[in-house]
């Protein structure tokens, strides 16, 4: 029995996981029992590993059913078309709903919603993926959560669902002549949004991150404090509970957009190398996932998956160093909060329940009957 209840975990991400945990936890605690959230995440995380351990023994492959899918699809438009009407107003974005004594973010699930969406729709085209038509029909599968997700407004979620799209487009075998119209087609939509969409303030955290130095006491406020913070820890950092811009209130947000930050000031640069390793052994976990998938479902689904954790760790560490515009991007499994990391620990649940009906096959083979090279 208890062969096959864990025979499907992979215990290299698992131990690649925990020190990322860790990491999140002893930074939102290093600063006092007063008001940490230590304490609330702890049980966010076993509730998550709960729900990882549970979809990763169960026969995932109804997801493959157009019905189901269907009804996923449906049911994650409909939370985001409701946080409209009940959703909570927190620092002029309506993102949560609140259910009880916790709050759910719907962009959240609707990332790995879509991953499953579009993954099914590509593996049953790929032949075909040449097609403009199918590049419409899943721009459109995105458009939908996008926009909703954009008037919330939360600018970062909508771009890592856009983000999620392009990458599995490419990964699909898109032709280069289609993927310049869609770069044409993306700068025409980010000149109509700068025109006509964007809010004052979603246009100076862009003009900020082109000049981040201009206006610090303002828009920039943000970002020049966590490059403060992350250039303060030098090679070992300062210690944990050492950390003057988070104890002092000058770092924003230390628990969730700019933990990272929080971190490198306490633990420096040794500190940052040994966690984005430990990134980079999930991510190559993922990866190698995706090599050995039954199916082009199951390939996709996990780079897509794949996808959906580098935009969410480039995006925010980016944010963090001061080369990304501030976008409130959670970093995987280390940012306060339960609505992202069950999304992220369910998206991993599912890829391992995979590996009970994996393949073994080579690389090339691979490459040859999924991308036509």
């Amino acid at each position: 029995m208890f062969q096959r209840l864990f025979r499907n975990i992979d215990w290299i991400m698992i131990a690649a996981m925990v020190p990322i945990l860790g990491a999140g936890l002893i930074t939102m605690a290093s600063f006092g029992a007063t008001g940490s959230n230590a304490p609330k995440q702890i049980m966010w995380i076993i509730i998550a590993f709960a729900i990882m351990f549970l979809f990763a023994n169960i026969d995932t492959k109804f997801f493959k059913k157009t019905e189901v899918l269907v009804w996923l699809y449906g049911f994650g438009i409909s939370l985001l078309g409701i946080i409209f009407v009940i959703g909570h107003i927190s620092k002029g974005a309506a993102r949560w709903i609140s259910l009880g004594g916790f709050s759910l973010q719907p962009a959240d699930p609707m990332k790995l919603i879509l991953i499953l969406v579009l993954a099914k729709y590509l593996s049953r085209r790929h032949i075909e993926i040449r097609n403009p038509k199918h590049i419409f029909i899943t721009a459109l599968y995105m458009f939908v959560p996008f926009v909703l997700v954009f008037l919330q407004p939360d600018f970062g979620s909508s771009i890592i669902l856009a983000l999620i799209w392009f990458g599995l487009m490419l990964a699909s075998g898109i032709s280069k002549k289609h993927l310049a119209i869609l770069f044409s087609v993306v700068i025409l939509a980010f000149g109509g949004l700068w025109l006509f969409i964007f809010k004052p303030y979603q246009k100076a955290r862009i003009e900020n991150f082109i000049n981040p130095m201009a206006d610090i006491r303002n828009t920039g406020y943000h970002v020049y404090q966590s490059m403060i913070a992350v250039g303060s820890g030098q090679v070992w950092g300062k210690g944990v509970g050492y950390g003057t811009q988070s104890r002092l209130n000058f770092l924003p947000e230390y628990k969730t957009d700019f933990i990272f930050a929080a971190f490198a000031e306490e633990w420096g640069l040794i500190g940052c190398i040994i966690l984005i390793t430990c990134f980079a052994i999930v991510i190559w976990r993922i990866l190698k996932a995706s090599i050995y998938g039954a199916s082009n479902f199951e390939i996709l689904f996990a780079l897509g998956v794949a996808i959906f954790f580098m935009s969410h760790i480039i995006v925010n560490i980016g944010m963090n160093i001061g080369i990304m515009p501030v976008t409130g991007i959670a970093l995987p499994f280390m940012s306060y909060g339960g609505s992202h990391l069950i999304t992220e620990c369910m998206a991993l649940g599912i890829l391992m329940s995979m590996r009970g009906y994996r393949r073994s096959i080579h690389r090339d083979d691979v490459k040859h009957e999924f991308l036509g090279m």
